[in-house]
């Protein structure tokens, strides 16, 4: 029986220090995994902050969005273009297991810290690099959020065509950033493992639009022009209790309503005519349907796949969702608390979660820069009367 684990030694990655100089989604949502399975991860954010301090909800100076992607971590503020801040980087680079940013790929480079510099520095050290389209191709100069991509990749085009030829819009969520994340982070732990036998880091080059067809199950189809033999896509009805959507072919679906659910048949030689038949049989069978316990009733005697087509806003109350505290309450910091989408890890005897809130501009300068270097608060504050070092004065307060 494995022995019980307490306090921050049940978090996987307990110790691994982590340097996040990333933004927006792809790198920070990778940085706040790492938090959330137990890493140190501090956040160095620039003078003008990150972009998505703009975005959401806005309470105790903290917006939804930036809190969702930042939750748990702490962060220190530098200008990097300030003399004496690539050497504080290098500094704190010596001390870290890891380094995340999501620059165009020339930027760390003409701050002279590319991951020569920053390899020479530490050569344990483990580089994470998220980019549109990679370091050192044709196009790594192009800036590229997740719409680009979604774009480039074929992703958008897809959509409208099988949406019957809607205008063209972006996806609803940012899947680039996601997936780029993700894919990151397995590159990321693997260089850890690595690191374990060989003692020496790694710099890991991610491109998103590398990610996006590395996970587009979808691509295939496209690839070799066999769009005809996919699948036929899902279907959505309306129910006396809501709108669902129904996994599978209709026309299996229709088989197994007419000999198990006593929806009478349809006949007539005109093909046309009887799948327009056909669904409206099927539509008024579903209206029928007056409560969600009818509807589970009717699909579990057919053994077929649905789901309620719910509001992103009420998922909350998806009852999976909630016995497993998939979206958990986390302080505010002014007096409340505002709700987290948690991080889906689950264990046997291990430990991972949102930490606490998402952290001001500069708010542990002090507390990092002891802790890692050993600066005395006097040698921070010089740090900061050089512009070197900011904080968010009016959210942190003295």
């Amino acid at each position: 029986m494995a022995s019980a684990m307490t306090g921050e030694s049940a978090y996987p990655l307990a110790g691994l220090k982590v340097l996040d100089f990333s933004r927006v989604l792809a790198g920070p949502f990778a940085g706040r995994m790492l938090s959330d399975l137990g890493a140190d991860v501090v956040k160095v954010e620039p003078p003008d902050g990150d972009v998505t301090r703009q975005w959401g909800r806005v309470v105790a100076g903290l917006p939804g969005y930036y809190f969702q992607q930042n939750a748990g971590k702490r962060n220190i503020s530098i200008d990097l273009r300030a003399p004496g801040a690539r050497e504080l980087v290098l500094q704190l680079v010596r001390q870290a297991d890891v380094l995340i940013e999501n620059y165009r790929p020339d930027v760390m480079p003409r701050l002279g810290l590319g991951w020569d510099e920053l390899s020479a520095a530490n050569p344990r050290l483990i580089m994470l690099s998220i980019s549109g389209f990679g370091q050192g191709g044709p196009e790594s100069h192009r800036a590229a959020y997740a719409p680009i991509v979604h774009a480039e990749t074929g992703l958008m085009e897809r959509a409208q065509r099988r949406s019957g030829g809607l205008p063209r819009r972006d996806l609803p969520l940012s899947v680039a950033d996601t997936n780029a994340a993700l894919h990151g982070l397995v590159g990321l732990l693997s260089a850890v493992i690595m690191r374990e036998r060989t003692g020496v880091g790694q710099h890991i080059d991610i491109a998103m639009v590398d990610a996006t067809i590395a996970t587009d199950d979808q691509l295939q189809y496209d690839l070799d022009g066999s769009e005809a033999t996919a699948p036929l896509p899902s279907d959505t009805w309306e129910t006396g209790a809501g709108p669902i959507l129904v996994s599978g072919d209709f026309r299996y679906i229709w088989r197994l309503v007419t000999s198990r659910l006593g929806v009478p048949e349809v006949s007539t030689p005109d093909l046309d005519a009887k799948i327009a038949a056909r669904r409206a049989a099927m539509a008024a069978f579903m209206l029928s349907l007056k409560t969600w316990d009818e509807v589970e009733a009717a699909f579990a005697r057919i053994n077929v796949a649905w789901g309620q087509v719910r509001p992103a806003a009420n998922v909350r109350e998806q009852a999976t969702l909630a016995h497993r505290g998939a979206i958990v309450e986390v302080d505010d910091r002014a007096g409340g608390t505002r709700p987290v989408a948690q991080s889906p890890y689950r264990w046997s005897s291990a430990k991972s979660g949102v930490k606490g809130p998402a952290p001001h501009r500069g708010e542990h300068n002090r507390e990092v820069l002891g802790e890692w270097l050993g600066l005395s608060d006097g040698e921070v504050e010089s740090l900061a009367a050089a512009g070197v070092v900011l904080r968010d004065e009016a959210a942190v307060g003295n």
